[in-house]
């Protein structure tokens, strides 16, 4: 008997973990919020070296699909991205043309976390999906981090 249960309990374990694995492929709203506050108190702390870190993935900004963005609040020019660095983000449009660079840099207010809608594929896909992304400013920068829904 005692066998048989700690059998059941191995199995239900074993069942839990890969349930949470397959769940924790993307990152989440909470995520993508939480990294976000972490990343105004980095540029607030250094700007230089935060920027460096978000391009970098460095320092727990850059977690599966979840990663830092900032731009130029006075022109719009990415400061950090993984791929579009030195971008303007005032020229980013999605699949159906909604130009969201431009809402972004229009949304983005000291103090204040916004979300931003829009269709983008994720990084491992042509096809896309909803993207919500949260966005703030620090100091001169426009910072933000999305999640896939």
């Amino acid at each position: 008997m005692f066998r048989k249960l700690v059998f059941a309990g191995i199995y239900a374990a074993v069942l839990s973990t890969a349930a949470f694995a397959q769940t924790a492929e993307y990152g989440t709203a909470e995520e993508a919020r939480a990294m976000l506050e972490k990343a105004v108190a980095a540029v607030k702390a250094d700007k230089a070296k935060a920027l460096d870190m978000f391009n970098k993935g460095e320092g727990g900004f850059k977690d599966r699909d979840l990663y830092v963005f900032c731009a130029n609040a006075s022109d719009g020019v990415e400061t950090a991205h993984p791929t579009h660095k030195g971008s303007k983000l005032t020229d980013i449009k999605d699949v159906n043309g909604l130009a969201f660079g431009e809402e972004i840099m229009r949304t983005a207010t000291e103090g204040k976390i916004s979300e931003v809608a829009y269709m983008w594929p994720r990084p491992d896909s042509d096809t896309p999906v909803q993207k919500v992304t949260f966005v703030t400013k620090a100091g001169d920068q426009i910072c933000g981090v999305g999640y896939y829904k």
